[in-house]
């Protein structure tokens, strides 16, 4: 348990709120606060805490070398938003990243993960990575996921504890439940690293986001394929007024430190890439706003129950800071509620409202 005069306190400088949503209550840490991590939900008498911050190596090899002394294993790292699902007073929830309970993910959790595994394991968490071109959150998805979404276990937890289970009992627990996993590439040493340079090289070419690599207990680091890095700068270039210098100064780094190592000539398709990822999309945004008075990205989610459509819009609206969420439709397509609707980037509508009429900018 996390002790009660750090949580007090936590809630006196609002690193803690109370939050009530779906029929359940509890206190969410909102950021970091001292040892307790962003995400943590307290229930009552369970603590569910927030997935930590994982460390990213920029050179493969030196970097192995510094952070584990002995075997490592390497899995991959797949580009979708990170939740983690659970049992709570006979319900089966799943937070995110930032601890707020997600709609859409309990919707669809029985069509990829067998509910069995909670109710024999009721003191276990299952962190899943969520991916696909028809999720609510992100704008990218694995070139594996063609349509919908698909649903991948990383880790295991336990209920009021930080530690993960070890890596052979999670692929135990992943085979005895039938529980779909990323894919694990083994258990390897510092002498494997020209093999995993070739797994690397052909993450990249098939266009996924990079490993993840974890000692049996303990240390955790990631890795990024250049093509992940150039493709962030591609789906974010309308957004780019929201996200930080660095964030593009990192990935423009990490994208030649990823050449450099695994010896990827520079060449001018590249250069062209590059180019396009950056301007495409800004010319993307002025050629919306002009047509439409505003820039956005459509979404589109689908769901068993309308209730959880619903309950999701109202989630996205509360929480989307400089982002304003819009409803387009609401329908059946078969079996399922189809939900679609708009993010509007309040920053960059408003930047080009201004240059585009003439305003004045100082530098």
């Amino acid at each position: 348990m996390i002790d009660a005069d750090l949580v007090k306190e936590a809630v006196r400088q609002r690193k803690a709120r109370s939050e009530s949503f779906l029929g359940l209550e509890y206190l969410r840490f909102s950021d970091d606060f001292k040892e307790v991590p962003r995400g943590t939900a307290l229930f009552q008498d369970t603590v569910v805490w927030g997935y930590p911050h994982i460390g990213r190596i920029f050179m493969l090899e030196e970097g192995l070398k510094e952070q584990f002394k002995g075997p490592f294993w390497a899995e991959e790292k797949v580009d979708g938003y990170n939740v983690r699902i659970f049992r709570i007073k006979d319900r089966i929830v799943a937070l995110s990243r930032g601890g707020y309970l997600c709609p859409f993910t309990m919707d669809r959790l029985e069509d990829f993960i067998d509910l069995t595994f909670f109710e024999e394991n009721p003191d276990l968490v299952l962190c899943v990575e969520v991916a696909g071109p028809e999720n609510p959150y992100i704008e990218e998805s694995p070139p594996f996921v063609k349509e919908d979404i698909r649903m991948f276990v990383f880790d295991i937890m336990r209920k009021n504890s930080k530690d993960f289970l070890p890596q052979r009992e999670k692929l135990k627990m992943a085979e005895r439940y039938s529980l779909p996993l990323v894919e694990v590439f083994g258990e390897f040493t510092h002498e494997d690293i020209p093999t995993l340079k070739k797994i690397l090289l052909k993450l990249n070419e098939e266009g996924r986001e990079g490993v993840v690599f974890k000692e049996e207990r303990g240390k955790r680091a990631k890795y990024i394929t250049s093509y992940a890095n150039l493709s962030d700068i591609k789906v974010t270039a309308k957004n780019m007024l929201q996200l930080p210098a660095e964030y593009y100064t990192n990935r423009l780094l990490r994208l030649v430190l990823f050449m450099e190592e695994e010896g990827i000539e520079r060449t001018r398709h590249l250069y062209e890439q590059l180019g396009k990822a950056f301007i495409d999309g800004l010319f993307d945004a002025i050629e919306q706003f002009k047509r439409e008075r505003k820039v956005y990205r459509t979404f589109r989610c689908r769901f068993h129950k309308k209730e959880n459509a619903v309950a999701l819009l109202d989630l996205l609206q509360r929480t989307s800071k400089h982002i304003q969420v819009v409803e387009r439709e609401l329908r059946r397509e078969g079996n399922m509620w189809v939900l679609t609707f708009d993010k509007v980037f309040l920053n960059m509508t408003g930047l080009l409202g201004h240059l585009l009429g003439g305003g004045l900018v100082f530098d």
